[in-house]
């Protein structure tokens, strides 16, 4: 199990980072297209979307396959996902505004996917400042109820890319029937756990 978790641990760090690279090697030779800023805005906004999806998948594929060792992975894919979305998030900040406060304001308020879309990654900011083992033993079961928010925070990346998308939406249909299946899951998970659960036998009242 250690040798494994040594291994599969730098390989998703290095398969997780091959996204910038890519990106990275097409802005060097000049393969972003016609449209850069455009290009460069919708492969991280892509793969933040596709991180959260996977990270909501590692429980899942966990408690299907047996694979413990995959729950190691949750933290990094979490935080990957983060990365990408500050990416995403200072493309549309930078290129696209110029760090003009007030039309950045505008465009939050007038455009709904971009609403949507900033109120995700504002989400995302306290999951990752929390990921470390010291907040989770500082929030005890808060930590738990905390990061549920993921679960906001994909409906609303899903919502963001489908509104955002004009004429070809079979991406985002995709991304939102991964999503109804996780969130289907989960409910069934919950339900399963609450109906097996030992009833607490009534105390008796003391006689008067």
């Amino acid at each position: 199990m250690q040798w494994t978790t040594r291994v599969i641990k730098p390989v998703a760090f290095m398969l997780c980072l091959l996204p910038l690279l890519w990106l990275l090697a097409d802005g060097l030779q000049h393969h972003l297209g016609a449209n850069p800023v455009e290009k460069i805005s919708h492969r991280t906004g892509d793969w933040t979307l596709r991180l959260v999806l996977l990270t909501l998948m590692i429980t899942p594929l966990r408690r299907l396959t047996g694979w413990n060792v995959l729950i190691r992975l949750r933290r990094m894919l979490g935080l990957y996902s983060f990365f990408y979305a500050c990416l995403h998030f200072l493309s549309w900040l930078v290129f696209d505004h110029f760090f003009d406060l007030h039309e950045i304001v505008k465009d939050i308020i007038k455009r709904p996917y971009i609403t949507v879309g900033f109120a995700a990654f504002v989400l995302l900011i306290p999951l990752a400042v929390t990921s470390t083992n010291r907040w989770i033993k500082r929030l005890g079961s808060r930590w738990v109820q905390l990061h549920q928010l993921v679960y906001v925070i994909a409906t609303g990346g899903v919502l963001h890319y489908l509104w955002l998308v004009k004429a070809d939406v079979r991406r985002p249909v995709i991304y939102a029937l991964l999503l109804a299946v996780l969130l289907a899951y989960r409910a069934w998970v919950r339900r399963r756990t609450n109906s097996t659960a030992v009833p607490r036998p009534m105390t008796q009242s003391k006689a008067a």
